[in-house]
């Protein structure tokens, strides 16, 4: 018979592999790139080891005494089904799994659509539509794997998308989002509109004793806290409805991926330059207390150089909060001028990785995308991100650089929603689709993590 103690040591273990797992796929989702053929290998190895503990655990329990949603869930999410998981050199990188056999909407199945049953759900004398929205709804109310979410019909209006328009969601709304991908990222909490951080105003702190027994250092701690406003972020398209009844096109995906788009843009705007007031969020280059760092020159390399000022922003951030840096984000315009400088013997400044990069300051990605992770600097990874604005200063033309710690940085997302209206575009023989999302992010528990290079020399473009 298993003992106690051996229980909490498979339990243990299990949750260790499956932190281990999220880990691999963190890593992947944090830098923008695919798993490695070395991240597949470990990462199928952890999920047959946790799949063995779950029958030893099961077998032990004998009955189980609670489902092992964690596990399953998991499994969901990285591909594939519970008993009979894809293993992931069959999955790619994708962020949720594809679709069962059994749910009500499918990428493969063009006679039901999402969009076309939300419109029809009051219309529909035989109530199919409804009952294919509730019964979608049902199968999506996992609490777990959603959050805290309410997945119930009637609890805000919406009714739950199908797991496949979430999945594809993210991956079509992931290119335009690169900085907002570089934070830490959390599901949203149901049930409010400000997300409060406690902080660490001032410290403890301690000293050598004097002598034996004497009184040791004593300095009160004092706290503070900072919130994060939950703002929503909605868009609409009007679709004929003779498009949604008879196009042969799933127009589920189109409508899907215009808005997804759209989201990520807006997102990621935001996070970059929200102003914190009128339902923005508080951006990355408008917060207060970053470090300023201040670039006038014309040079890559050398003194008053670009590249001095990227090492001074690292330097920066590691003073401030005694770690290291770890992104460099800027605007495609900046890296494409970086890559333009040669030395004096016309030699490319920051070559191809694959090439000769002895002594460089830093190398290019021959494959990267057009935007994410493109290239290393003073060892650190540079990101190119459209978004950042090419306006400021005084003659309204230079872009900005980030220098940051962007694992300090906080973001909360809901599960998107989706609403469609006929009733008032009847007349037009069309259907209003809305989807929206509430998000919150918190760049402000350490501003000292975030260094901002501005300054005249930035207006220098390709």
């Amino acid at each position: 018979m298993t003992t106690e103690i051996e229980m909490r040591t498979m339990r243990a273990a299990k949750a260790t592999k499956l932190g281990q797992m999220q880990a691999i796929l963190d890593r992947a989702k944090r830098n923008g790139t695919a798993l490695t053929s070395a991240d597949i290998a470990r990462f199928d190895a952890l999920e047959s080891e946790v799949l063995a503990l779950n029958e030893q655990i099961r077998a032990a329990e004998n009955p189980p005494k609670e489902p092992h949603k964690m596990t399953d869930n998991l499994i969901r999410k990285v591909g594939g089904d519970v008993e009979q998981p894809s293993k992931a050199s069959q999955l790619g990188f994708r962020w949720y799994a594809g679709p069962n056999k059994g749910d009500v909407y499918r990428r493969d199945n063009g006679s039901h659509s999402y969009f076309l049953d939300l419109a029809r759900k009051d219309i529909d004398s035989t109530g199919e539509a409804r009952k294919r929205l509730e019964t979608n709804s049902k199968m999506r109310s996992d609490a777990e794997a959603r959050a805290g979410i309410s997945t119930v019909n009637g609890s805000g209006g919406e009714f739950v998308p199908p797991l496949w328009l979430e999945e594809d969601f993210i991956s079509y709304a992931r290119p335009g989002r690169p900085t907002a991908n570089l934070c830490q990222k959390f599901p949203l909490p149901a049930g409010t509109d400000t997300i409060n951080l406690p902080k660490v105003a001032t410290g403890t702190a301690v000293a050598p004793q004097v002598t034996q027994n004497t009184g040791v250092q004593e300095t009160d701690i004092t706290t503070t806290s900072v919130a994060s406003p939950v703002i929503t972020i909605a868009g609409g398209q009007t679709v004929s409805l003779q498009l949604v009844e008879q196009s042969p096109i799933n127009i589920d995906m189109i409508v899907l991926q215009d808005l997804a788009k759209a989201y990520a843009v807006t997102l990621n705007g935001q996070i970059l330059s929200g102003s914190g007031a009128s339902g923005n969020l508080t951006g990355l280059l408008t917060l207060s207390g970053t470090n300023a760092v201040t670039f006038s020159g014309t040079a890559l390399t050398g003194s008053g150089s670009l590249y001095s000022a990227i090492l001074k922003g690292s330097q920066l951030v590691q003073t401030g909060i005694f770690l290291p840096a770890d992104s460099i984000i800027m605007h495609p315009r900046r890296w494409s001028w970086m890559l333009e400088q040669v030395d004096t013997l016309g030699r490319p400044i920051i070559p191809p990785r694959d090439g000769d990069n002895q002594n460089s300051i830093g190398v290019y990605e021959m494959d990267a995308a057009a935007q994410g992770y493109v290239g290393t600097i003073g060892g650190l990874r540079i990101y190119t991100d459209a978004t950042i604005p090419t306006n400021l200063g005084a003659g309204t033309n230079q872009d900005a650089i980030l220098v940051a710690r962007m694992s300090e940085n906080y973001l909360w997302e809901s599960d998107i929603r989706a609403e469609a209206f006929q009733q008032t575009y009847a007349q037009n023989m069309s259907v209003y689709v809305r989807l929206y999302n509430y998000a919150a992010f918190q760049p402000a528990r350490y501003p000292a993590a975030m260094s901002v290079i501005n300054g005249t020399g930035l207006n220098l473009a390709d």
